[in-house]
Parts: C-alpha cells; structure tokens; sequence
C-alpha cells in the first residue's frame, strides 16, 4: 500500500463502496452521511464501484441531507468504467466505455462453461434477481443474484474459494478481458485496463488534482483484493476493515484538519 502524505486532507478521497461506505448493496447510515457530508464542505470525494449509477446513487447520494452540497461528489460506477459528475442539478457522464452486445455475449457464454466446470452455482434453482447483469462497460456475475440477502450473502463464499474457483476457469476463456473478484458474491469482467486504477488516473485528469494528493479508502486493498489495483496509481492509501472503521477514521482526518 502506499502511504498517505503529511497533510491529513488530501485535495480528494475516493471511497470503495461496499464494506468500505456502507455494507453490501445497504444504504449508507445516518452517521456516515453526516460525516461525508462535512468533508464535502471542505474538499472533493469520489465513490467508485462494482455497481451500475444506479446503485450508487441509492446507496450514498439519496441518504445525503437535501441541503447538502453534492456537486463536490463524483462517481465512478462500474469498476472505474464510467465517471459522472453533478452538474446543473443533473449528473451528466464524462466518460463511459462500453462493451458491445457480441463481447456481452461472448462473456455470459464463459461464465456459463466455467460455472460448469466448477460446479460454483445450480442454474437450476431460483436466483434473487438477475444472475447475469450487463452494466455497460462490465458484465457482473452474482451467484445468488443482486438482491440477495445481506446474510445470505455473507455466508455464502467466506474464504472466498467459490469466488477463486470461478476466476480462476474464467481467466483462460477471458483472454481479452480482465476477470475479478468483485463483491462477497460477485465476479466482475471488464475489457483490459478498465478497472479503479483507470478510473482514477482518469479522475485526477478530469480535477486537474495530481494522483498524489488524492487518497484511497477501501476495504480489499491486500493482495487478490478488488480494491489493489489502485496501487499502481501510485495514490496514497488507507486500508479499512468495514464501515465504523471508515467513520472512525474520517473522524480523526476531521479533528486533525
């Protein structure tokens, strides 16, 4: 991990959503958003996930007070794929990479090979939701489906092998693509190079602020973590555990400001 600077307020944060802001797919809680919302006031916050707009919209910007200042928010849907912005009371897309219907195609077919191979998911039984979600420039697979139960899902694949077992007789099909452990159900494909490490070179780009006095705030920054390639950004990190962690330190950044 590379090491925050002396200055305890970076000009921006860029959070990990899930586990980090809040727990999977779970709104973020009230002391969370009064927190972020005092560090908006003072600098700029980026939130990137796994998840389409959609989702972070509902999971962090709708549970913000409606005085609240959110053009100082910016998102980063789908691994770093897309990158939106709150301009005149609308979020307006900067940049977005796309997978076409064959690539979309051609991957949900893998999933299909590989999920025989590993034996990881019965087809067969009822999923909650959609098992297979295309999110424009990724193609997400839940093994229980996206609205599965926060226990459930938490149960499910806690050693993450099921997970590793599946990406593992991805990669070899995938060739093309970049095959990754998403989130405690998910495995997420994307082009090459389309992952949060080019969202937030493309991020820094967009600010005009230098990756270096940005940070990172996740929950899988270790090795085989979703959160581990921002490394090779060279941004300074902070490594957390779950969501009262996050607060406690955002706590200490605050008081220390």
């Amino acid at each position: 991990m590379n090491p925050p600077s002396e200055n305890p307020l970076p000009d921006c944060i860029v959070f990990d959503l899930d586990s980090t802001l809040a727990k999977s797919k779970q709104p973020i809680e009230n002391q969370m958003s009064t927190m972020l919302t005092k560090i908006v006031e003072r600098i700029k916050i980026a939130v990137t996930s796994g998840g389409k707009l959609e989702q972070l919209l509902k999971q962090v910007v709708d549970q913000f007070p409606k005085e609240a200042d959110i053009s100082s928010i910016f998102l980063l849907p789908t691994s770093g794929a897309a990158l939106y912005t709150y301009k005149n009371e609308k979020w307006t897309c900067v940049y977005e990479e796309t997978l076409s219907p064959k690539e979309v195609e051609e991957i949900g077919n893998a999933i299909r090979i590989a999920n025989d191979k590993t034996n990881t998911v019965d087809f067969s039984q009822k999923a909650y939701g959609k098992r297979i979600e295309f999110r424009g420039a990724q193609v997400s697979f839940s093994a229980l489906g996206q609205e599965a139960p926060l226990d459930e899902k938490l149960s499910w694949d806690p050693t993450r092998a099921k997970r590793s077992a599946l990406r593992n007789a991805l990669v070899p099909i995938l060739k093309e693509y970049t095959v990754r452990i998403g989130g405690k159900t998910t495995i997420d494909i994307t082009k090459h190079g389309i992952d949060k490490a080019y969202g937030i070179r493309k991020l820094s780009e967009y600010l005009a602020i230098p990756i270096e006095k940005m940070r990172y705030v996740g929950d899988e920054l270790g090795e085989g973590g979703n959160d581990e390639v921002v490394i090779q950004t060279g941004i300074p990190t902070r490594a957390v555990t779950n969501p009262d962690d996050t607060l406690h330190y955002l706590e200490t950044l605050i008081k220390k400001a």
